[in-house]
């Protein structure tokens, strides 16, 4: 393949306008800050700290998402849209004299972490989204994200932000405190150290050898979903969260961007917490590769230049992750689709590790932590392989744990074998022994159930269109279905949380809405 033409020099872009609407002063070129990272970036009213360093959110796969549009988009645009678009990222080198690293594997591995930029947000946009609170100088949430080497999948593997980690040997870039090794929550790596103790304190901890650097704030995060046009999520039962204002009910809703920050923040919808927010996140981000691979983002120049304008504005990334490796990687991902990506957790061992001076923390599983990254050096897949099924509704209860008696209402002779068998395929759990009932005259099939149970039923009753549900107080947890003359088939249904094999790995596909 000839190589690209030359593009032609860009014109000069408008000025950026700072939160008063009035165009921001024109930066001089940054100068370097603590430890030879460069400084923030202060145009558009947004003062840098006194430790050079932005601060951080407790929230998650935004950061995913927009180094998601990133290495996703650039497959299908042409060279003369990209080039220049690294020159907008802000640069910084956390590799700088780092030494004794780990081996380089096959892949590529990028560490993503999330900055706070609270205070580029309007005090509308603070309220409206429940974002008041100062600031904190310590990573919230931290992804490692490994693109295979024949870039056919993206695994992102989360480390909990509270991780118990021992930091090597350094220099606070604050204080200027020299430090021995020392135990710390992991998010802490951050504040002594910044982007080169925040490397060297994973690649300790996990022996992956990362590549490449990306930190991405929040404000960019709520309008590159608005740029894309929204993101569509589904719910199989209410969510609301006063802390964050979440407010969905069942359905599919489109989420604009400051919705989509809510969605993925909250973690008080249900006693999952942090596990159910996880979850969130993974189906949001595998909604917006959905979306950006779908809703023709990615072919269109002038949307694709206005979706990463949006996003790299307030982006932080190694010096070596520009243009030339943008093009690398978006070429060959063009068939990149939601499947392609798989997510999960570190697994962990002990939720409530107690550390004297540092408190209570996450202790890894160390056994299947180390099972999970020789897997990630090894270019291996995490999510377990799932044979492709039909398009299924969403439902609120894993089939696999609702019991059901079917019974032939009808004189139809093998009717309850019929029903019996088409629910034990869905993945219910029959008893593979129908009954007869209902005295031969049952037209309209229904279900019978304890009102206790009443999640599992409307479960079962998403796979029996037309079903009636009738609640039948003491009956216990079994579900009994009473076919009628009106039963012309089962429909296909998925369980919120899908299976996810050892490492509770998913693949995008199967955590969209359907």
């Amino acid at each position: 393949m000839p190589p690209p033409p030359r593009p032609r020099p860009r014109p000069r872009p408008a000025p950026q306008r700072g939160a008063t609407g009035r165009p921001a002063a024109r930066q001089p070129a940054r100068p370097a800050g603590r430890g030879g990272h460069p400084a923030r970036r202060t145009g558009g009213g947004s003062p840098p700290r006194r430790d050079g360093h932005a601060a951080r959110p407790r929230w998650g796969m935004r950061i995913v998402t927009s180094l998601s549009v990133l290495v996703l988009g650039v497959g299908g645009i042409g060279h003369a849209v990209v080039t220049g678009l690294d020159t907008e990222i802000d640069r910084v080198d956390p590799f700088h004299d780092m030494k004794n690293r780990p081996e380089g594997g096959r892949g590529t591995n990028i560490l993503v972490v999330g900055t706070d930029g609270r205070d580029r947000i309007t005090p509308e946009e603070k309220k409206k989204y429940r974002l008041g609170g100062a600031p904190c100088n310590c990573t919230d949430t931290i992804m490692l994200v490994h693109i295979a080497q024949d870039r056919d999948r993206a695994s992102v593997v989360s480390l909990p932000r509270d991780s118990y980690a021992e930091i090597p040997e350094h220099t606070d870039t604050t204080t200027g405190k020299h430090h021995k090794p020392h135990p710390v929550k992991l998010n802490a790596a951050y504040a002594e150290g910044g982007p080169g103790l925040t490397v060297r304190t994973v690649e300790h901890m996990t022996k992956v050898k990362i590549d490449h650097y990306l930190e991405v704030d929040f404000t960019s995060f709520m309008k590159t979903v608005d740029v894309v046009g929204g993101v569509e999520v589904c719910t199989a039962r209410p969510m609301k969260d006063t802390y964050t204002g979440l407010d969905l009910p069942v359905g599919t809703h489109r989420l604009s961007g400051g919705q989509a920050l809510q969605y993925v923040r909250s973690r008080h919808i249900d006693g999952a917490a942090d596990l159910g927010r996880m979850q969130r996140q993974q189906r949001f981000l595998a909604a917006l590769v959905d979306r950006a691979t779908s809703g023709g983002v990615l072919l269109n120049p002038v949307k694709f230049r206005k979706v990463t304008s949006t996003m790299l504005g307030s982006v932080r990334a190694d010096r070596q992750f520009g243009t030339r490796q943008m093009l690398a990687l978006g070429r060959a991902m063009r068939g990149f689709t939601p499947s392609s990506s798989e997510f999960t957790s570190v697994p962990v061992g002990d939720v409530a590790f107690p550390v004297k001076g540092v408190g209570s923390t996450v202790k890894w599983d160390d056994a299947r932590a180390q099972r999970l990254f020789r897997l990630l050096r090894e270019d291996r897949p995490l999510a377990p392989h799932r044979p492709k099924r039909a398009k299924a509704t969403v439902v609120d209860v894993d089939p696999k744990q609702i019991k059901v008696q079917v019974y032939n209402g009808t004189h139809l002779a093998g009717l309850g074998e019929k029903v019996d068998k088409a629910l034990n395929g869905l993945g219910f759990d029959t008893t593979r022994a129908p009954l007869n009932g209902g005295g031969g005259k049952v037209g309209r099939t229904y279900v019978m159930h304890d009102p206790r149970w009443d999640r599992s039923a409307k479960s079962l009753r998403a796979a029996l269109p037309g079903a009636e549900l009738r609640p039948v107080k003491g009956q216990g947890p079994t579900m009994k279905v009473m076919a009628g003359t009106d039963f012309k088939g089962v429909e296909p249904v998925q369980a919120q949380e899908p299976h996810r094999g050892e490492f509770g790995a998913v693949t995008g596909d199967q955590v969209v809405c359907p």
